[in-house]
């Protein structure tokens, strides 16, 4: 093919190098099973186990990229799309497929909800000042 716009320089760019679509790296896929617990602020935490990523060869290096991040500091799903330069949706995908190979888990801060109310904290303050 000529490097005209047609053929192989239509997927190559000289600065950024090949262009991957981000279906191409969740093979098709907008969803995973994990899918309902990730929302932006779920907290992706590696497994101990989970020493050498690059000795799976069924993980892309996207996959990896995730473990190797998640294993200095756990990183929420929005800092992960940010670090990695990913959409949102592509990441879901990917820590999904990472969960049910045990790879990760994903944990939530407690919602504010259910977290103590401040009148309740400060009562029990005052309780603890009066003993």
């Amino acid at each position: 093919m000529s490097a005209d716009g047609q053929g192989m320089s239509h997927w190559f760019d000289d600065e950024a190098g090949p262009v991957v679509r981000p279906y191409a790296m969740t093979r098709g896929r907008t969803t995973s099973p994990a899918q309902h617990r990730l929302d932006l602020i779920a907290v992706v935490v590696t497994e101990p186990h989970a020493d050498d990523p690059g000795a799976d060869q069924t993980l892309s290096p996207e996959h990896e990229d995730i473990v190797d991040l998640c294993r200095d500091a756990p990183q929420s799903v929005a800092e992960l799309a940010a670090e990695l330069d990913l959409p949102i949706g592509v990441v879901r995908v990917l820590i999904g497929d990472l969960v049910a190979d045990e790879m990760v888990h994903v944990t939530r801060p407690v919602p504010p909800a259910e977290l103590p109310d401040e009148s309740i904290l400060r009562d029990v303050i005052n309780g603890l000042r009066a003993l």
